[in-house]
This record gives C-alpha cells, sequence and structure tokens, in this order.
C-alpha cells in the first residue's frame, strides 16, 4: 500500500525557504493516516511511506503537475497546461493555501526542483513500482491501496457528508469486485460513503492502476474529523477502531480466491 502525504519530516532547507510557519506547512498533511495503516504489515500488506512532509513534494502528482506562474521563469514553458489542483497551488511542489497566500518566499527555481524530485519524489515513485513489480511476478496479480485523509467536504460539494471516498477513476484503476468489497467494508465504520466523489484518485492510482494487466489500484479518502481533535493531534480511542477496520480490510482482500475477478492481496 502507499501513504503519500502522512510525512512529518521538515528539512531545514526547507523550513528556512517558507513564508509562513511550520503549522501551515503542516495542513498539507494527512494527518497521521500512517497510524491507521499502523496493522497493514502483520495482516499481508507492505507499505511504501513518505517520511518527508508533503510541503517537500507531493508524491501524489506528476513531475509535469505546476502552474506555470508558480516557478522561475525559465521553468515555466514546461508547466504550460496546469490542471485545476495546480492553479491552486496543489501541484509536485505545494506552493499555496487559499487563505494564507504563498507558502514560500520565491518561486521554485530548477535547483530547487529537481533537489525535491531526485531526493524525494522519484525515489517514492521507484521504491512503489518496485513493490508492484515484485507482487505480481510472485503472485501473477498486484493490489495498490492508495491511503489519505481529508477534510470535511463542505456543502454544496459533491460527497458533501461523506467520511470515506473510495476512488477507482470510475472504473478505470481497478476490478469492479475489489472496489465492491472496498466499498463493503467502508460501511461497516457506519459512517457516509462515495465512490469517486469528490475524489476519483489521484497520479499514484493513475499511473500504477492497469486491471487489464493484472495491476489494480484503488484511493482510499478518510475524513481526518473522525480520528484527530481539533488541534490534528489524534484521538486514540477513535483512531483505534479506524485502524482495526483498516487491517481486517487488508485481511480480507487477502482471503480472495486467485480464480476470482480480482485477485489475492500481496504488497500493494
Amino acid at each position: 500500500m502507499s501513504i503519500p502525504h502522512a510525512g512529518r519530516i521538515y528539512p531545514p532547507e526547507i523550513l528556512a525557504a517558507a513564508r509562513v510557519g511550520r503549522p501551515e506547512l503542516e495542513r498539507l498533511e494527512d494527518g497521521w493516516c500512517d497510524v491507521i495503516a499502523s496493522g497493514a504489515c502483520a495482516a499481508g500488506a507492505t507499505v511504501v511511506q513518505a517520511l518527508w512532509a508533503r510541503a517537500v513534494a507531493d508524491c501524489n502528482r506528476g513531475e509535469n503537475q505546476m502552474a506555470p506562474g508558480e516557478v522561475a521563469i525559465p521553468l515555466r514553458a514546461q508547466f504550460s497546461a496546469p490542471g485545476r489542483k495546480e492553479r491552486a497551488g496543489l501541484g509536485v511542489v505545494p506552493t499555496r493555501l487559499a487563505d494564507c497566500g504563498p507558502l514560500w518566499k520565491r518561486p521554485i527555481d530548477r535547483a530547487g526542483l529537481h533537489w525535491r524530485l531526485e531526493s524525494f519524489h522519484r525515489p517514492y515513485q521507484a521504491a512503489l513500482a518496485e513493490e508492484l513489480a515484485a507482487a505480481y511476478d510472485r503472485f501473477g496479480y498486484a493490489i495498490l491501496i492508495d491511503l489519505h485523509s481529508m477534510p470535511p467536504i463542505p456543502a454544496g460539494q459533491p460527497g458533501h457528508g461523506a467520511g470515506i471516498v473510495i476512488g477507482d477513476r470510475f472504473g478505470a484503476t481497478a476490478g469492479a469486485s475489489l472496489v465492491d468489497l472496498i466499498v463493503e467494508a467502508a460501511t461497516r465504520l457506519e459512517v457516509p460513503v462515495t465512490r469517486n466523489q469528490p475524489y476519483a484518485g489521484g497520479h499514484i492510482v493513475r499511473t500504477h492502476g492497469r486491471p487489464e494487466r493484472g495491476v489494480h489500484a484503488v484511493q482510499i479518502e478518510i475524513d481526518r474529523s473522525l480520528y484527530l481533535t481539533p488541534d490534528r493531534s489524534p484521538d486514540p480511542a477513535r483512531l483505534a477502531p479506524i485502524s482495526e477496520w483498516f487491517a481486517e480490510l487488508v485481511k480480507r482482500a487477502a482471503l480472495v480466491s486467485p480464480a476470482a475477478e480480482v485477485p489475492p492481496l500481496a504488497a500493494e
């Protein structure tokens, strides 16, 4: 499985370059998702987890996902077609938050971008691809669960009120039986569950999910208000059952027959 946004390490260079404080940078994190997945290895999963903070590099974005206005002038030509998230400052290097403006004192330059990609983003992608290939070679299939947390979905947005969002790029990245199993398991937490709204899956599931080739990828978003206190610290009493649920989900997927449509869980 993949946990790309749970890192909590901030290099001194990053804090020195920021025009906002560490608390603002921490808002980018998928707070404590690694604790939710703490039982996943014992349940049969291989975990690829980012240790460095999302402010350093967003491992759930492609290398070309940046808005031209967020980088130094010599780099702008290579980022000529930004999408909605990139225009909002949530590219491969996060550059702004809606209510506090730019995150960095200067636009991202070539040396800074290269350092972030080469030191953090590319090693993560390589490790994930390696584990998926190993699982496929061993079992003939691989299942990738990409775990995230989300803020409460505001009123008026698709999926408002959902506690869990399951994303499979509208059926493109995983077999239907796997997704149905995950949706059914999510309902056991007794919170509203939606599929692909408002999060259909980002770079990781889009890149690796190839069900026609035996690689199935599903993104899971969990409302962090279900397990964090208002100051964004873990609430042990509410976190424990979610962590137990996630480990059980891994175990259930591992028991699926290899002859079925959905392969057995190997290494995510």
